[in-house]
């Protein structure tokens, strides 16, 4: 069966992935550099590698049920299903291992609402949630780590240290909100007991604090126009797959 969508038109390109043509000729090149589409044994994969990865950010892209995206590219259900399992976690963005010594990173955790409640608990936003630390370059912008996701009823100092965030960076220097407190990582200066204001000094700090850390912040409003952190359906280990692979997503967005 045909389908409607396929990556060899590049106008379906940028409405389901956010990447230019160019852009996503260069993932799908680097896909193949690391493995992504062997030759293998038995029935092989009815889409080219170049459609696999369209599909599955038509999947995180739009949200669409796996009922409604298989017909659009000419697969069944069990198939588009397989396609996600597979490429999901090959799409997933590899965590920065060195960072330079004046290396300023930005860390701050998002709720994403997840149905699978072995993984998820209720949270502020009054959803079954999962909570993800995402931690950015301050100089880039780009998300150097997303740490594996907790329970969203786990404040955002202590799933800094649950969810291997922490370890991934190691010493590097740490810009962080009030959330934070109790971490070694820079957070906004606080009024002491009985202290009316703040000092007018303390007070610029938080100024400057504030508009750097606001950089999360815009990657978070970027990276959520992928609808499938507003709703994840995914199960297991799908949602942090997903959160992965959109932080790729992202950085060669931001790269260009």
């Amino acid at each position: 069966m045909a389908g409607v969508i396929t990556a060899s038109e590049p106008s379906w390109t940028a409405p389901f992935t956010g990447l230019s043509p160019r852009q996503f000729g260069k993932l799908v090149s680097a896909l193949r550099r690391e493995g992504a589409d062997p030759v293998r044994k038995g029935r092989p994969w009815g889409l080219p590698l170049e459609d696999r990865v369209l599909l599955v950010a038509a999947y995180w892209r739009a949200n669409l049920t796996l009922r409604q995206l298989a017909p659009l590219f000419g697969v069944s259900k069990s198939a588009a299903d397989r396609i996600i399992a597979h490429l999901g976690p090959l799409l997933a963005l590899q965590p920065r291992q060195r960072f330079r010594r004046d290396t300023v990173l930005i860390v701050d955790g998002t709720l994403v609402p997840t149905r699978d409640h072995t993984i998820a608990e209720q949270s502020k936003n009054y959803r079954y949630s999962t909570n993800h630390q995402v931690v950015i370059d301050a100089d880039t912008r780009l998300v150097v780590a997303v740490a594996r996701p907790v329970p969203g009823n786990r404040n955002d100092c202590k799933a800094w240290e649950l969810s291997g965030a922490k370890d991934a960076i190691g010493r590097t220097t740490v810009i962080a909100d009030g959330g934070y407190r109790g971490t070694d990582l820079i957070i906004p200066h606080r009024r002491e007991p009985g202290q009316a204001e703040l000092p007018a000094w303390k007070e610029e700090h938080n100024a400057s604090h504030r508009k750097v850390r606001a950089r999360v912040e815009h990657a978070f409003a970027r990276m959520k126009s992928w609808k499938i952190l507003r709703d994840c359906r995914l199960k297991g280990d799908g949602v942090h797959h997903a959160m992965l692979g959109i932080a790729r997503l992202h950085n060669l967005i931001v790269t260009g």
